[in-house]
């Protein structure tokens, strides 16, 4: 017969996980083990989860594709936050090459306890040198493939809370650097009779969640994040800010949609290579980017445009013109392309610098192929009409040589002015969503000044979706669209006083506008999938100009694909109107009230009122927006 047990006693302190990630042969386990031998020595209780060991037995069947290696991941990121929801601190030494599935696992693990990301940065020159297991030589003999660093991707964290370079400095230093740095995470404690590692974990149930630890706690030598005056900079650790609603314990981790293709693809170049590209690119041919392609730049940098790794080669450009899809036949709706004057590839050269307005350096370009497609063919094949009035036609008909295709190596980010912040990258929206116990997320696209109509659709949408990643456009845009920096600001004006700050997270989208309409709105949906989002908000003439699309075209764009095969499910909104009947924002399926009663909304109509003096109506815009509007306006008028 059962009888009933007490619940297991809390843990008299917090436990954290620290997530040991690099190369192969980096030194993790190494480092990993010297650490757990000093804590166990404090009587600290302690357990070290080595990546091979965990896969010998746990992972058992899997193999080493993306998606096998993130569920090795994931299976021993969920051990490790059952033993640090009880106390113990974990050592886990795992290659983990995907930063996404290290985001999902961090932001699990901080429900329960800390969580300390460490970097082993050793180069890839002194791994293949110690080649502890052999593998740098089976990969070079052939005999195997998709070794992590050579010929499949590693993703280095973006912010994490140490970096060790272990080819520089004996493993004891890199030890104590990590025992530093835990110091006021691990307190020691008696130590248990007979020494040794303390007592054992009690695996299940979760502990008292930590008041420290996570990315709370600040970086001793400094993460690293993409920077805009170099390609990585020190950055201090953002805290977690979690869900007023969490989930119970019963329900599934957040876990945030697969990137289109996959996986995040970041073309922003190691550190260690920053120095050697950088003395190249001095010496090759320039091309000085335009608004909008230092807008491209940007997010095949960050992973925005995954699964690109460059400017479209000839293939894959027809394919996108013509049928809005790679050459694979991945969904992929605007071609990304980098026009270059006939005379710069005279030479024949096979790599080029890309520059700002400026004539900094910010990256290079394999090129791979050049290739002349017929703009005006192309123009009404994306834009549907061949009008040269219309602003996609005149930059695609006034680009200034033939076509480069090939992939891209960043050195930097284009300089942007603090005003347009934050601007956070696909994986950093991704660690935040899941921080906050997202499961769900909706994005919303805008270029225009942010009004009532648009909260009425932000506010309907969070009714179904845990989260909201409000996403103004910031790259080109028209020259009479209201500035960025504006914009920008009418959100945070918002934002302060009228939405939930735990539902809602406000970054700005580094992409410039083609004002392709229906084509434009599935590409923002793919490439709001790269960035978390499980919907995206697709209201009136979603990216359209002037009359050439139907009113709701860009809606009707999403009924020609299969279901799943974009992943990521469009809202489908009609045009919201504030009626004075009824008193609130209202569309024709909520409000029965005759046209004549209905003050209709529209970024053209608020235009139309600045450029004229007048203060827009509060039907039209909350009073700071508004105030803030005017203000710009009066600014720019001198």
């Amino acid at each position: 017969m059962a009888t009933a047990t007490s619940a297991s006693p809390r843990p008299s302190h917090h436990g954290v996980t620290v997530w040991f990630t690099g190369l192969p042969s980096a030194g993790k386990t190494t480092v990993a083990n010297l650490v757990g031998e000093r804590l166990a020595e404090r009587g600290r209780p302690v357990e070290v989860l080595d990546g091979d060991v965990v896969r010998a037995h746990l992972s058992r069947g899997l193999g080493f594709s993306k998606e096998d290696r993130d569920e090795n991941i994931r299976r021993i990121g969920y051990v490790a936050g059952l033993l640090t929801g009880h106390g113990v601190t974990v050592l886990v030494s795992a290659i983990s090459p995907y930063r996404a599935v290290r985001d999902e696992v961090r932001a699990a693990v901080e429900r329960v306890g800390g969580f300390v990301e460490v970097h082993v940065a050793t180069d890839l020159a002194t791994c293949r040198a110690r080649d502890v297991k052999g593998l740098y030589a089976r990969q070079a003999r052939g005999e195997l493939a998709g070794l992590t660093g050579v010929d499949d991707p590693y993703e280095p964290p973006l912010a994490p809370e140490l970096v060790l370079d272990t080819a520089d400095e004996p493993p004891e230093a890199s030890a104590t650097q990590v025992l530093t740095l835990l110091e006021p995470l691990t307190p020691s404690t008696p130590a248990p009779p007979g020494g040794g590692r303390g007592a054992p974990a009690t695996i299940g149930g979760r502990g008292a969640p930590p008041t420290i630890g996570g990315r709370g706690a600040p970086p001793t030598t400094g993460g690293w994040a993409p920077n805009r005056e170099g390609s990585r900079r020190p950055e201090a650790a953002r805290p977690a800010v979690h869900s007023p609603h969490p989930h119970s314990s019963h329900s599934p981790q957040p876990h945030s949609p697969d990137p289109h293709g996959g996986r995040l693809i970041e073309r922003l170049v190691p550190e260690d290579q920053v120095e050697e590209l950088a003395a190249e690119a001095a010496r090759l041919p320039a091309v000085a980017l335009d608004g909008r392609g230092l807008a491209d730049l940007e997010c095949l940098a960050v992973g925005a445009f995954s699964p690109l790794t460059g400017f479209l080669g000839a293939a894959d450009h027809t394919a996108v013109v013509e049928r809005g899809r790679l050459a694979d036949g991945r969904v992929w709706t605007l071609p990304v392309a980098l026009a270059v004057p006939a005379e710069v590839l005279a030479s024949g050269p096979d790599r080029l610098a890309l520059t700002d307005p400026a004539g900094v350096v910010l990256a290079t370009v394999d090129i791979e192929e050049v290739h002349d497609p017929d703009p005006a063919t192309e123009a009404k094949l994306v834009f549907e009409t061949d009008d040269p009035a219309h602003p996609g036609v005149a930059a695609t008909l006034a680009r200034p040589g033939p076509l480069v295709g090939g992939p891209v190596h960043v050195l930097r980010l284009p300089a942007t002015p603090a005003e347009l912040g934050p601007r956070l990258t696909p994986a950093q929206v991704r660690a935040e969503a899941a921080a906050r116990g997202w499961r769900t997320m909706a994005g919303f696209q805008t270029r225009n000044p942010v009004h009532r109509a648009h909260e009425y659709l932000h506010k309907v949408a969070l009714e179904h979706v845990d989260g909201l990643l409000l996403h103004p456009l910031v790259g080109q845009t028209k020259d009479d669209d209201v500035p960025a920096t504006l914009r920008m600001a009418c959100y945070r004006v918002l934002l302060e006083g009228y939405y939930p700050p735990d539902r809602v997270l406000l970054s700005a989208f580094p992409a410039a506008m083609r004002y392709a309409g229906p084509r434009e709105a599935v590409f923002h949906a793919l490439v709001r999938k790269n960035y978390g989002c499980t919907h995206l908000i697709v209201g009136r003439d979603h990216a359209g100009v002037g009359s050439y699309y139907g009113t709701y075209a860009a809606q009707e764009a999403f009924d020609a694909y299969d279901p799943g095969e974009l992943g990521i499910t469009p809202l489908k909104y009609e045009h919201a109107f504030f009626c004075r009947r009824c008193g609130a924002m209202a569309t024709s399926r909520t409000c029965p009230h005759p046209s004549e009663t209905r003050v209709h909304l529209s970024g053209t109509a608020v235009r139309e009122l600045l450029a004229g003096g007048q203060l827009p109506p509060p039907e039209f815009s909350r009073p700071e927006v508004a105030s803030l509007l005017a203000d710009g306006y009066r600014a720019q008028r001198g």
